[in-house]
């Protein structure tokens, strides 16, 4: 049985059709023939057969389409979760298709170039047809049939390219018409009908085609033609039409016998170029003068981010009196590469040796006693670079690669960032516009966001918009809002983000692109290897290096918690999810395989910042004096991991949610939120807490909902949304497990307090201290000790959470305590006493790397200085306190902080800087409904006029 998806489907059975008629059969047919030997789950056959919006019943209908599949075609299994199609790929055509197509590529990197062009016919023959042509599945149009029709043009192009080397230009120039008609945009098909009509010695109509080819690109995407298609037709300028010359012709210029070549190849300067004046600077700076040793430079970066540009750019504004070469070297080989400079500089096709060593040496014979420019573009690896350097007195190359080649000798390197939004703006309007651009400054700021500040991508908006004149920025930037369109609308031409990414992940070690496209399972921006490991399922430092060198992967040195971290430009993280969809699947399985990981680190970081965990009374550290030096550093290490990775863990919350681990989600939200609230992350707290309740109610984990609605409501307190905090916690009561229900009218407790329901937060604190020391809650028992020793102003009550807490092995808990006892023993005028609590209290959370409890720390030290008669002392300690309270977004603690500094300014007699610290402390407290706050505040300001004389 053959099977064929290049045109309409077809399912043949000897000379027998089979092919289903159902369109909803052949579509779930076309899924399982893709992806051969490969189980697929439920979800995603429904998604890839029904789209976006399945009917309710599309899981058991698929189960009958199957029914149906089986009495046609053999070897359809059930495999847990999904299906599987256990058939020969070779029987199915698109697979025969890539088989054929990689061996010839590979002969063809032989040498053998008659073989590989035989083999690409052979593979493109198989083609009936646009690819699944009758198959209605946008899914599989976008993960499978897009990527194959690229396939097939680049495989014709290369079938071309070895026919027009084999001297074969007038049998193709046929094919060539139709396929420029096809893709009027694509410049290397248009180059290489200029190259078969040169060779067929149809001169005029080359320089015609060139013609034709320049006004298409200059009024659809106002670009000149590049250095491939410039190159072809000075090759036909040259050759003055001779059929045998252009054949024998591999890209270069070939000058009469005996004559001096200056060649002048680098490809015309880029009209619209945009930004990078400190890289240009850089290059301008590093010519070398006459005389002295040759220059390399390397510029390197991620696909699209206009390393090229740059290089040509930079050339054309540079004198080297004899000549500019360039060279494209893409996957070539170096001995191809040095055949076309030495033909460029003079040398006759027969006198090019064919040995490389035998090449090298003749080029830098060459290129001795000349002072060059060589542009080399799009390099691999040192390997193809080393022998292509000039060597003689100042010369000068300019490489351009993905890496950074740091193994080329004597080279210096630079690295290409992509744009920022103002320079994104800037080439946006030069390609597209500046009046569309200046009328639409908003959507143009959307756009280059979107775009992620990568030129290419802009450059592709900008032409986008220059050839749709009735577009607006707004109906651009709305098409690329959608994550899963954005990469096919990233395309015009011959350009296409989508390319220039697949040209790279093509190019990886199999370990490496599997790496990559797990990697598009996660929407955080960036990463640890440990994540990374995760993934793969084995270490992956070495891959994730290897990732960073061919410059999908960008390094963002060491984070806080002392790990390597890698980010990734969004649209690559886009294209790796697009091939982690097509080659294994939706990403559940994936995150599914790693959450188990992720968990247990982010459990354990939670564990130490809360030494015994709730409801468990389980001790991590004997005493606090017995290990206060490595248990505290382990505590300050876990609060870094925690800050380093904040940002993936979030994201992560979400991706679980979305790709329906619900329990992961909600585990994961849970084990976040005592870091988010010790930093007063309020928007990761909020954004983690409200995802994880979606997911636990979704998976139906009353205990989970408990647990979230409770954390909801810390988060309220601490906004001082007091209501929404006690309606919150009503709500969990009823699904708290009764190991929790004390915690929960703990939380209670503290809801009273805060709105001045004394009563009612005692009778919580007392009845919870009750339960809590009934189920031997050491945890527990210390805050309810706490909450009852503030509340009541009891140094016995503080004294034993304070035991507590050390006893614990919680310095957290100790410092916290401490404070409160400062504050108790201010109020009792026993300033000595306070200072040294407070001043322990600042050591402990000092040592623990904690700054927002160090700035309560020093603003409870500035009140101990101000009781103390050291009104200087105590300014310094409220202003670093109000500073470090703004730096993190805790409004109420810079509230609180600028009462102190205004009190401290007040004995300093500073009274206008006191007005204005007053001013804005009573504008947060406002804002934020303190009543208690806003009466502090109208103290002060009471003294203020009484200093003034002013009536009240």
């Amino acid at each position: 049985m053959r099977f064929g998806v290049l045109g309409p489907m077809r399912v043949l059975d000897g000379e027998r059709d089979l092919t289903p008629g159902p369109a909803k059969h052949r579509a779930l047919l076309a899924a399982l023939l893709l992806r051969p030997g490969r189980p697929l789950t439920v979800d995603r056959l429904i998604d890839e057969v029904w789209g976006e919006r399945p009917p309710a019943s599309a899981e058991p209908v698929l189960r009958v389409y199957v029914s149906a599949l089986r009495k046609v075609v053999g070897g359809i299994r059930t495999v847990s979760g999904g299906y599987l199609l256990d058939v020969d790929p070779d029987r199915v055509d698109a697979h025969r298709f890539e088989r054929l197509v990689t061996e010839a590529m590979r002969a063809g990197d032989a040498g053998r170039r008659a073989e590989a062009a035989e083999g690409l016919r052979a593979a493109l023959a198989l083609w009936r047809g646009p690819a699944l042509t009758g198959v209605e599945s946008d899914a599989l149009r976008r993960t499978h049939a897009v990527p194959l029709e690229e396939l097939r043009l680049t495989a014709l192009e290369e079938r071309v390219e070895l026919d027009l080397a084999l001297g074969r230009g007038a049998e193709v120039t046929g094919e060539l018409r139709a396929l420029v008609a096809a893709h009027p945009l694509r410049e290397r098909a248009w180059g290489q009908l200029i190259t078969a009509l040169g060779q067929a010695g149809r001169r005029s109509e080359a320089l015609e085609a060139y013609r034709e080819v320049r006004r298409l690109l200059v009024e659809e995407l106002g670009l000149e033609p590049g250095a491939e298609l410039r190159a072809a037709h000075e090759r036909v300028l040259a050759d003055g039409g001779s059929p045998a010359r252009t054949a024998a012709s591999s890209g270069r210029t070939v000058p009469a016998t005996g004559a001096r070549a200056v060649p002048n190849e680098t490809p015309p300067d880029i009209a619209d170029f945009t930004g990078r004046e400190r890289a240009l600077e850089w290059i301008r700076r590093s010519v070398p003068a006459a005389g002295t040793a040759p220059v390399h430079l390397v510029l390197h970066g991620p696909a699209g981010v206009g390393k090229s540009a740059l290089a040509i750019h930079a050339a054309a504004a540079l004198d080297f009196p004899d000549g500019r070469l360039h060279a494209s070297l893409g996957g070539r080989a170096p001995g191809a590469v040095l055949e076309d400079l030495l033909r460029s500089l003079g040398c006759p096709e027969r006198a090019v040796p064919a040995d490389l060593d035998e090449r090298v040496r003749l080029y830098r014979s060459t290129v001795g006693g000349r002072r060059l420019l060589v542009v080399l573009d799009d390099a691999a690896d040192e390997a193809q670079v080393r022998p292509l350097l000039p060597t003689g007195p100042g010369c000068m190359t300019l490489v351009t690669s993905r890496s950074p080649l740091l193994g080329l000798e004597a080279a210096r390197a630079r690295e290409l960032d992509v744009f920022d939004p103002d320079e994104s703006v800037a080439m946006l309007a030069g390609v597209a516009g500046e009046r569309r651009v200046r009328a639409e400054p908003r959507a143009a700021a959307r756009i280059a966001a979107l775009c992620g500040g990568l030129p290419l991508a802009l450059r592709i908006a900008g032409s986008r918009l220059a050839r749709r004149p009735d577009w607006t920025l707004e109906h651009l930037a709305g098409r690329l809002e959608n994550e899963r369109g954005r990469l096919d609308e990233l395309s015009a031409g011959d350009l296409a983000v989508r390319g220039s990414l697949a040209l790279g992940y093509r190019a990886l070690p199999d370990r490496e692109r599997l790496l990559l496209r797990r990697l598009g399972a996660l929407s955080a921006p960036d990463f640890a290897p440990w994540a990374a490991a995760a993934l793969l399922g084995a270490p992956a430092d070495r891959s994730l290096e290897a990732l960073a060198e061919a410059g999908l992967l960008q390094t963002r040195g060491l984070d806080a918690a002392g790990q390597e971290r890698y980010g990734w430009h969004d649209l690559t993280r886009l294209y790796a999810a697009e091939r982690l969809a097509a080659e294994e699947g939706p990403p559940a399985r994936v995150l599914a395989a790693a959450a188990p990981e992720i968990l247990d680190r982010a459990r354990r970081a939670r564990a130490l910042l809360l030494p015994a965990e709730p409801g468990s009374g389980r001790t991590l550290a004997r005493t606090a004096e017995q290990a206060t030096a490595p248990e505290t550093a382990r505590f300050r290490e876990s609060a870094r991991w925690l800050a380093a990775e904040r940002g993936f863990l979030a994201a992560t919350v979400a991706d679980a949610q979305r790709t329906g681990l619900d329990e992961t989600a909600w585990r994961l939200a849970f084990y976040l939120t005592p870091f988010f609230e010790l930093g007063a992350h309020r928007e990761d707290w909020r954004a983690a807490v409200e995802t994880g309740l979606r997911a636990a109610r979704r998976a139906g984990h009353r205990h989970g909902e408990a647990l979230l609605l409770r954390s909801l409501a810390d988060l309220h307190r601490a906004e001082g949304r007091l209501e929404d905090a006690a309606r919150v916690l009503g709500q969990a009561l009823p699904l708290t497990e009764a190991g929790e229900v004390a915690r929960t009218r703990y939380r209670l407790g503290l809801v009273h307090l805060a709105r001045e329901r004394l009563p009612e937060a005692e009778a919580c604190f007392v009845a919870c201290l009750a339960a809590f020391s009934a189920a031997g809650d050491r945890r527990g028992r210390a805050d309810a000790l706490r909450a009852l020793g503030a509340l009541r102003r009891a140094e016995d009550l503080l004294s034993r959470s304070l035991e507590a807490y050390r006893e614990l092995g919680d310095p957290r808990g100790e410092a916290a305590v401490s404070l409160d006892l400062a504050g108790l023993f201010l109020e009792e005028r026993r300033p000595a006493e306070a200072r040294e609590r407070a001043e322990r209290g600042l050591g402990l959370v000092r040592r623990l790397g904690d700054r927002l409890p160090e700035a309560a720390a020093l603003v409870v030290l500035a009140r101990v200085a101000m009781a103390e008669g050291r009104p200087d002392a105590a300014r310094g300690s409220a202003r670093e306190a109000l500073g470090t309270f703004r730096e993190h977004g805790d409004r109420r603690g810079a509230a609180q902080a600028s009462l102190t500094l205004a009190a401290t300014l007040l004995d300093l007699d500073e009274i206008d800087e006191a007005v204005d610290v007053i001013t804005h402390a009573v504008g947060e407290f406002g804002a934020l409904g303190d009543r208690r706050g806003l009466a502090g505040a109208e103290e002060l300001a009471g003294e203020v006029r009484r200093r003034r004389g002013q009536r009240p």
